[in-house]
């Protein structure tokens, strides 16, 4: 199984938008040599797990926390349930989870070998 700790870069924009992160690399003919940036993605991967919703990934529909929703909840059992239960479906470990309070929560997880 192909590694999913590296991969192309996402930028946070000011208005909440997530985009590639792209710089663009030239040669001395202008011919350009790269563009997309690639680094580490365990945490820009577990954020989009988090935010994105049960149909929102093509290639598996069911991939998805769904955290907006928790806004308007008060019980945040069934976040941490659904965070246990969808991060490994992306080949993620959970090794702890402390989500008691939005405001102030984390969680420490790490791709299988």
């Amino acid at each position: 199984m192909k590694s999913k700790a590296t991969g192309i870069q996402y930028i946070s924009n000011n208005g909440g938008l997530i985009d590639l992160d792209i710089k663009v690399q030239r040669d001395a003919a202008g011919k350009i040599l790269s563009g997309l940036v690639l680094g580490a993605t365990l945490e820009q991967n577990m954020t989009c797990i988090m935010i994105a919703e049960p149909g929102d990934f093509k290639d598996n529909l069911s991939l998805g926390v769904g955290i907006r929703s928790a806004l308007l909840d008060e019980d945040l059992l069934e976040y941490r349930r659904k965070i246990k239960e969808q991060f490994p479906l992306d080949g993620l470990n959970v090794k702890h989870l402390d989500l008691y309070n939005l405001s102030k929560f984390s969680i420490d997880a790490e791709y299988e070998s």
